[in-house]
């Protein structure tokens, strides 16, 4: 039963009830990412809106070092986007059943690698900033991508501004006193069961953000080789399923 459920997580035969429990799993995944990177670059690396506001800051002062500071954050979220599409693509068009596992896999992949390897990292000079921020940001995009394109863009996991902006428009048409309907004023009413999985997925995302913060003050970087192992779990089954598909045919 537990392989079954794991199995459907990451199906490419997707449904709403899977949908919404892999983007809970994902959002504390990313809080956990996005706080506790935080405390070892001293940057938050989920959400795109920040980073180009500061560049535009920074152009604005003068500080023109900064803004390719920023412009490396940015181009790898990109990346890390598009590598997702491909990988999405690729599964797809070869009828893999690890069609959404395979992102998921690389972000296990690079977030072993942040765990054992981000002291050393950090202090690496990439493109324009340290390797380690820009590890983040690719990993950020590499999942906000996957959870966007299987969910046909209903569910974001990496950054909850658009969860909480649904969450307030769910909450007015809660609050709205109906004193006179009919076929000219048809009545307001709120979507209760989207409002609670909206719910569900902000407080993800914050529980996520704690333990994140809370594993890297405590433990360091290999806090995120839990988060790692969450995502092997989420991902794994599919992923062995081809594989012993692809033996099979050998």
């Amino acid at each position: 039963m537990p392989i079954a459920y794991v199995r459907h997580l990451t199906s490419r035969h997707r449904t709403t009830q899977a949908n919404r429990h892999l983007g809970f799993a994902l959002c504390f995944v990313a809080g956990a990412i996005n706080a506790g990177g935080f405390l070892a670059v001293q940057q938050y690396t989920s959400h795109m809106t920040g980073i180009v506001s500061s560049m535009a800051d920074q152009i604005a002062l003068g500080a023109y070092d900064l803004v390719w500071d920023g412009a490396g954050g940015l181009l790898s979220f990109l990346a890390g986007a598009a590598s997702s599409a491909m990988l999405v693509n690729y599964a797809r068009r070869h009828q893999m059943h690890s069609e959404y596992g395979l992102p998921l896999l690389i972000e296990a992949l690079l977030l072993l690698c942040f765990g054992v390897l981000g002291a050393w990292l950090s202090h690496i000079e990439g493109l324009f900033v340290p390797v380690t921020v820009m590890l983040l940001c690719f990993i950020m995009g590499l999942q906000n991508a996957v959870i966007t394109k299987l969910s046909h863009a209903e569910i974001r996991t990496t950054h909850i501004t658009g969860i909480v902006t649904d969450i307030g428009i769910e909450l007015g048409k809660l609050l709205y006193w109906n004193r006179a309907s009919g076929p000219e004023r048809p009545p307001v009413h709120a979507d209760r069961q989207r409002m609670a999985v909206l719910c569900g997925l902000a407080g993800s995302f914050f529980v996520g953000g704690v333990s994140g913060a809370i594993g890297f003050k405590h433990i360091g970087y290999a806090s995120t080789l839990p988060l790692a192992v969450i995502l092997v779990v989420l991902a794994g089954v599919p992923a062995f399923d081809d594989l012993l598909a692809w033996r099979r045919r050998r």
